[in-house]
């Protein structure tokens, strides 16, 4: 690789690594919260609310993140709702992530045993301090890794919106590729994903340590 090639390269993948950013933490300001909000719905007692939210998980969940990309940019407009490029894919983003941040959460709550449940009625607890003081910490431990394995996947899954022309960082290697017949591009933007999959397994380690650090000084 000719590093006077790669400085011409640089700024426009640059510019479509920040493009790749604003849809990754756009996504996770959004999708984590929401995830909870329909993983409390799937576990409720009030049935239209749990058959909602297990079909929202499940249609998210079953059907491939591209195709509901395409129904989002490309079909929505058929329905009366037109939503620019980058809205589309952070709709779609925030949509998908939050059912599967649904089913990480449930399975994290419905790990804990029962017992704690029936510990805190006697000890006078509505079922929403239970899960607030109760469940809900004790379950984030057991969450950290699989929320951080579908972080990861979200950094590599933010190529797909390339296939509606938005422009994050795959696409400006591949016009770059296009333009002047080299692979370089490819092989810049491959060490960068690497370096942001380095970054947020490192992250999610030290969080994990501390979170399990202050879990065993809070027993």
């Amino acid at each position: 690789m000719e590093l006077a090639y790669i400085a011409t390269i640089l700024p426009s993948i640059l510019r479509g690594l920040a493009t790749t950013l604003q849809l990754f933490f756009m996504t996770l300001i959004f999708a984590l919260p929401l995830g909870l909000v329909f993983t409390l719905g799937s576990i409720s007692r009030f049935y239209p609310l749990k058959w909602v939210s297990k079909t929202y998980i499940l249609v998210f969940r079953g059907t491939p993140l591209m195709l509901q990309l395409f129904f989002i940019y490309y079909g929505l407009p058929f329905l009366g709702v037109t939503l620019d490029k980058f809205p589309s894919a952070v709709l779609t983003f925030v949509l998908n992530y939050a059912a599967y941040f649904a089913e990480i959460y449930r399975a994290g709550i419905q790990s804990i045993d029962i017992g704690q449940h029936e510990a805190a009625k006697t000890l006078g607890f509505t079922p929403g301090q239970t899960m607030r003081l109760i469940i809900i910490p004790q379950a984030v431990s057991r969450i950290i890794p699989p929320v951080c394995n579908e972080t990861i996947t979200l950094v590599k899954d933010t190529a797909l919106v390339t296939a509606i022309g938005v422009g994050e960082m795959l696409k400006a290697a591949k016009g770059a590729v296009n333009r002047d017949m080299n692979i370089t591009a490819y092989i810049v933007v491959a060490i960068i994903y690497l370096l942001l999959t380095l970054v947020l397994t490192k992250v999610y380690e030290k969080l994990e340590v501390r979170y399990n650090r202050y879990q065993k000084k809070g027993v």
